[in-house]
Protein backbone atom coordinates (compact mmCIF):
# COMPACT_ATOMS: atom_id res chain seq x y z
CA UNK A 1 0.00 0.00 0.00
CA UNK A 2 1.20 3.64 -1.02
CA UNK A 3 2.06 5.95 1.11
CA UNK A 4 0.60 9.75 1.37
CA UNK A 5 2.31 13.23 1.17
CA UNK A 6 1.00 15.07 3.78
CA UNK A 7 1.66 19.06 3.71
CA UNK A 8 1.87 21.42 7.16
CA UNK A 9 1.18 24.77 7.14
CA UNK A 10 3.26 26.56 9.92
CA UNK A 11 2.16 30.12 11.48
CA UNK A 12 3.85 32.59 9.28
CA UNK A 13 4.96 34.32 12.57
CA UNK A 14 7.65 33.12 15.37
CA UNK A 15 5.46 32.87 18.43
CA UNK A 16 2.75 31.36 17.39
CA UNK A 17 2.35 27.49 18.18
CA UNK A 18 1.56 25.07 15.65
CA UNK A 19 -1.94 23.62 15.28
CA UNK A 20 -2.85 20.71 17.32
CA UNK A 21 -3.70 18.02 14.73
CA UNK A 22 -0.23 19.06 12.87
CA UNK A 23 1.55 18.75 16.18
CA UNK A 24 -0.46 15.25 16.62
CA UNK A 25 0.27 14.12 13.41
CA UNK A 26 4.18 14.88 13.53
CA UNK A 27 4.61 13.16 17.08
CA UNK A 28 2.79 10.00 15.41
CA UNK A 29 4.98 10.64 12.36
CA UNK A 30 8.32 10.24 14.57
CA UNK A 31 6.60 6.79 16.03
CA UNK A 32 6.52 5.60 12.78
CA UNK A 33 9.37 6.74 11.36
CA UNK A 34 7.99 8.18 8.68
CA UNK A 35 9.82 10.65 6.01
CA UNK A 36 9.71 14.41 7.41
CA UNK A 37 11.20 17.07 5.38
CA UNK A 38 11.86 20.85 5.88
CA UNK A 39 13.14 23.55 3.92
CA UNK A 40 16.06 25.17 5.83
CA UNK A 41 17.62 23.51 8.38
CA UNK A 42 18.50 26.08 10.97
CA UNK A 43 14.66 27.46 10.37
CA UNK A 44 13.71 23.76 10.70
CA UNK A 45 15.37 22.74 13.62
CA UNK A 46 14.58 26.31 15.51
CA UNK A 47 10.61 25.94 14.57
CA UNK A 48 10.34 22.25 15.38
CA UNK A 49 11.53 22.97 19.02
CA UNK A 50 9.87 26.14 19.46
CA UNK A 51 6.68 24.05 18.79
CA UNK A 52 7.87 21.48 21.09
CA UNK A 53 8.51 18.40 19.23
CA UNK A 54 11.27 15.74 19.85
CA UNK A 55 14.49 17.06 19.49
CA UNK A 56 16.55 13.27 18.54
CA UNK A 57 14.19 13.80 15.40
CA UNK A 58 15.95 16.93 14.40
CA UNK A 59 19.02 14.87 12.71
CA UNK A 60 16.52 12.51 10.38
CA UNK A 61 15.30 15.66 8.67
CA UNK A 62 15.45 15.87 5.15
CA UNK A 63 15.89 19.27 3.45
CA UNK A 64 13.75 19.77 0.46
CA UNK A 65 14.17 23.10 -1.62
CA UNK A 66 14.90 24.14 -4.65
CA UNK A 67 18.51 23.29 -4.48
CA UNK A 68 18.11 19.41 -3.06
CA UNK A 69 15.06 18.55 -5.05
CA UNK A 70 16.23 17.60 -8.37
CA UNK A 71 18.35 15.32 -6.33
CA UNK A 72 16.10 13.44 -3.78
CA UNK A 73 12.77 13.80 -5.26
CA UNK A 74 12.69 10.22 -7.19
CA UNK A 75 13.99 8.83 -3.83
CA UNK A 76 11.20 10.30 -1.81
CA UNK A 77 8.94 8.99 -4.48
CA UNK A 78 10.06 5.68 -4.13
CA UNK A 79 9.84 5.54 -0.88
CA UNK A 80 6.11 6.98 -0.43
CA UNK A 81 5.74 4.52 -3.45
CA UNK A 82 6.81 1.68 -0.99
CA UNK A 83 4.44 2.27 1.98
CA UNK A 84 5.97 5.54 3.98
CA UNK A 85 4.13 8.82 4.79
CA UNK A 86 6.05 12.17 4.10
CA UNK A 87 5.72 15.25 6.00
CA UNK A 88 6.37 18.38 4.18
CA UNK A 89 7.30 21.62 6.03
CA UNK A 90 8.34 24.51 5.09
CA UNK A 91 9.73 27.62 7.10
CA UNK A 92 6.42 29.13 7.22
CA UNK A 93 2.75 29.08 5.66
CA UNK A 94 1.28 26.75 3.43
CA UNK A 95 3.92 24.38 2.05
CA UNK A 96 3.82 23.87 -2.28
CA UNK A 97 2.14 27.22 -2.67
CA UNK A 98 4.35 29.40 -4.76
CA UNK A 99 6.92 26.69 -3.07
CA UNK A 100 9.24 24.70 -4.08
CA UNK A 101 7.33 21.92 -2.42
CA UNK A 102 5.02 21.98 -5.87
CA UNK A 103 7.25 19.80 -7.80
CA UNK A 104 6.71 17.08 -5.19
CA UNK A 105 3.01 17.51 -4.96
CA UNK A 106 3.38 17.01 -9.14
CA UNK A 107 5.65 13.93 -9.22
CA UNK A 108 2.71 12.41 -6.67
CA UNK A 109 -0.09 13.15 -8.62
CA UNK A 110 1.70 11.73 -11.66
CA UNK A 111 2.39 8.38 -9.17
CA UNK A 112 -1.00 8.40 -8.08
CA UNK A 113 0.12 9.09 -4.90
CA UNK A 114 -1.98 11.07 -2.50
CA UNK A 115 -1.29 14.60 -1.02
CA UNK A 116 -3.39 16.24 1.42
CA UNK A 117 -2.65 18.85 4.39
CA UNK A 118 -3.38 19.61 8.01
CA UNK A 119 -5.56 22.29 8.92
CA UNK A 120 -5.29 25.70 7.05
CA UNK A 121 -8.26 28.20 6.78
CA UNK A 122 -7.77 29.24 3.38
CA UNK A 123 -9.54 27.22 0.90
CA UNK A 124 -8.07 28.57 -2.62
CA UNK A 125 -4.65 28.76 -1.13
CA UNK A 126 -4.88 25.03 -0.25
CA UNK A 127 -6.56 24.05 -3.52
CA UNK A 128 -3.67 25.03 -5.57
CA UNK A 129 -0.92 23.74 -3.40
CA UNK A 130 -2.64 20.17 -3.27
CA UNK A 131 -3.32 20.76 -7.25
CA UNK A 132 0.60 20.38 -7.71
CA UNK A 133 -0.13 22.82 -10.92
CA UNK A 134 2.82 25.17 -11.56
CA UNK A 135 1.00 28.71 -10.30
CA UNK A 136 3.18 31.60 -10.18
CA UNK A 137 0.63 33.08 -11.39
CA UNK A 138 -2.71 32.40 -11.13
CA UNK A 139 -6.40 33.92 -11.48
CA UNK A 140 -9.38 33.83 -8.96
CA UNK A 141 -12.23 33.54 -10.72
CA UNK A 142 -14.57 33.19 -7.23
CA UNK A 143 -18.02 32.10 -7.92
CA UNK A 144 -19.21 32.39 -11.74
CA UNK A 145 -22.55 33.07 -12.79
CA UNK A 146 -25.61 31.45 -12.05
CA UNK A 147 -27.45 33.22 -15.31
CA UNK A 148 -26.84 30.49 -18.50
CA UNK A 149 -25.78 32.81 -20.76
CA UNK A 150 -23.32 34.55 -18.46
CA UNK A 151 -22.09 31.28 -16.92
CA UNK A 152 -21.57 30.08 -20.88
CA UNK A 153 -19.67 32.99 -21.76
CA UNK A 154 -17.37 32.87 -18.26
CA UNK A 155 -16.42 29.23 -18.86
CA UNK A 156 -15.56 29.81 -22.35
CA UNK A 157 -13.02 32.45 -21.02
CA UNK A 158 -11.77 30.63 -18.48
CA UNK A 159 -10.99 27.88 -20.29
CA UNK A 160 -8.94 29.47 -23.03
CA UNK A 161 -6.59 31.40 -20.36
CA UNK A 162 -3.33 29.96 -20.41
CA UNK A 163 -2.88 30.69 -16.22
CA UNK A 164 -3.66 28.58 -13.52
CA UNK A 165 -7.30 29.49 -12.55
CA UNK A 166 -9.69 29.23 -9.30
CA UNK A 167 -13.43 28.81 -9.29
CA UNK A 168 -15.88 28.31 -7.31
CA UNK A 169 -19.49 27.75 -6.94
CA UNK A 170 -22.18 26.68 -4.63
CA UNK A 171 -22.09 22.94 -4.00
CA UNK A 172 -25.60 21.86 -5.71
CA UNK A 173 -24.25 23.61 -8.83
CA UNK A 174 -21.54 20.77 -8.92
CA UNK A 175 -22.86 18.30 -11.15
CA UNK A 176 -24.10 21.03 -13.62
CA UNK A 177 -20.80 22.49 -13.85
CA UNK A 178 -18.61 19.42 -14.23
CA UNK A 179 -21.64 19.01 -17.03
CA UNK A 180 -21.17 22.15 -18.40
CA UNK A 181 -17.10 21.99 -18.72
CA UNK A 182 -17.54 18.69 -20.63
CA UNK A 183 -19.52 19.71 -22.82
CA UNK A 184 -17.08 22.91 -23.84
CA UNK A 185 -14.22 19.70 -24.42
CA UNK A 186 -11.60 21.23 -22.84
CA UNK A 187 -7.85 20.04 -23.50
CA UNK A 188 -6.62 20.72 -20.40
CA UNK A 189 -6.16 19.17 -16.66
CA UNK A 190 -8.20 19.75 -13.89
CA UNK A 191 -7.93 19.59 -10.05
CA UNK A 192 -11.47 18.89 -8.04
CA UNK A 193 -10.79 19.53 -4.49
CA UNK A 194 -13.77 18.94 -2.24
CA UNK A 195 -14.33 18.76 1.61
CA UNK A 196 -10.74 19.78 2.25
CA UNK A 197 -9.72 19.13 5.81
CA UNK A 198 -12.49 17.10 6.32
CA UNK A 199 -12.63 13.24 6.79
CA UNK A 200 -14.21 13.38 3.38
CA UNK A 201 -11.85 14.97 1.69
CA UNK A 202 -11.29 14.19 -2.10
CA UNK A 203 -8.94 15.45 -4.73
CA UNK A 204 -9.19 14.46 -8.09
CA UNK A 205 -6.52 15.59 -10.93
CA UNK A 206 -6.75 14.91 -14.36
CA UNK A 207 -9.49 14.96 -17.29
CA UNK A 208 -12.87 16.20 -16.07
CA UNK A 209 -15.09 13.57 -18.00
CA UNK A 210 -13.20 10.80 -14.89
CA UNK A 211 -14.59 12.89 -11.97
CA UNK A 212 -18.04 12.51 -12.13
CA UNK A 213 -18.14 8.36 -11.93
CA UNK A 214 -15.08 8.54 -9.47
CA UNK A 215 -18.04 10.55 -6.68
CA UNK A 216 -20.87 8.94 -4.70
CA UNK A 217 -21.75 12.60 -4.06
CA UNK A 218 -22.07 15.41 -6.27
CA UNK A 219 -23.28 17.98 -3.68
CA UNK A 220 -20.49 18.80 -1.75
CA UNK A 221 -18.03 22.25 -0.92
CA UNK A 222 -15.59 22.48 -3.73
CA UNK A 223 -13.17 24.17 -5.12
CA UNK A 224 -12.01 23.69 -8.84
CA UNK A 225 -8.47 24.26 -10.00
CA UNK A 226 -7.95 24.46 -13.84
CA UNK A 227 -4.33 23.70 -14.87
CA UNK A 228 -2.58 25.82 -17.10
CA UNK A 229 -3.17 25.46 -20.63
CA UNK A 230 -0.35 23.30 -22.51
Amino acid sequence: MKGKLILIPTPIDDESPLCTIAKQRLEQAVLNDDLIMVEEAKAGRRRWLHFGLPRETIADFILYNEHTRGEISSDIIKKISNGKNAYLMSDCGLPAFCDPGQELVELCHQHKIRVTATPFANSIALAIAVSGFPHNKFIFEGFISAKKEIRHKELKRILNQKEVSIIMDTPYRLEKLLREITELNPSREFCLALDLNQETETILRGNIKSFKSKLKSLKREFVLVVGPKI
